[in-house]
């Protein structure tokens, strides 16, 4: 069972979150919070595998609990606008994706799945043009050096900030999708980050991807 904590200053949207993700055999909401303080309280006392964090919350905004929680709970941003200033915030506080709060029921329950089981959602169109957005005033570097990555692995670095999904990128590189993982799992260990959206963040401070290319 995957637990869920839904945080969002709307109850009405709270509410239909709450019956859709509880409609799946395999999700449960474990509990609700109308405001950041409460998503910190909350997500600490029920230590739930997701955590569906609004932005803008009243007392504290999403990014600041995204930042205290992000060693207890994994959270999946659901923003209201694709070119939020904050989503980008909120990766680097330990977000593990992000979703707008238009994307269809099926694709928000398949989201909570995937990050469940470790992994990072990253729409690949919004991403892109997230990352151009804020790489225009980029932020001091907070990623380990690439002094450690081999070529190859910079090579799917690079594919994993331009959004491409590891099946994509096996047929770009023309490698089996058991390598690509392998890849994947040592730019993680050497970069020293969390997630597939760490390894984004990581592409663009580092500077080996830049909005323009």
């Amino acid at each position: 069972m995957i637990r869920v904590v839904v945080a969002d200053d709307q109850a009405l949207l709270r509410g239909s979150f709450r019956v859709l993700v509880d409609s799946e055999p395999d999700l449960s909401v474990v509990g609700e919070a109308a405001t950041g303080v409460e998503a910190v309280s909350v997500a600490m006392e029920h230590r739930p595998d997701v955590v569906l964090m609004d932005v803008r919350m009243p007392e504290m905004d999403g990014i600041e609990a995204t930042r205290r929680i992000k060693d207890v709970t994994r959270v999946l941003v659901v923003t209201m606008f694709d070119l939020d200033a904050y989503v980008y915030d909120a990766l680097r506080a330990g977000a593990s994706g992000f979703l707008l709060k238009d994307t269809p029921p099926a694709d928000l329950l398949a989201a909570i799945r995937v990050v469940a089981a470790g992994e990072a959602l990253l729409a690949p169109t919004v991403t892109r043009r997230l990352i151009e957005q804020f790489t225009r005033t980029p932020a001091v570097p907070q990623v380990k050096g690439l002094d450690g990555v081999t070529e190859r692995e910079r090579e799917v670095l690079m594919l994993i900030a331009r959004g491409l999904s590891n099946r994509e990128i096996a047929d770009h590189l023309q490698v089996t999708l058991a390598t690509v993982k392998t890849h994947i799992t040592r730019l993680l260990a050497k970069l020293e980050a969390r997630d597939r959206a760490q390894l984004v963040i990581a592409a663009y401070e580092s500077g080996l991807v830049s909005a323009a290319g």
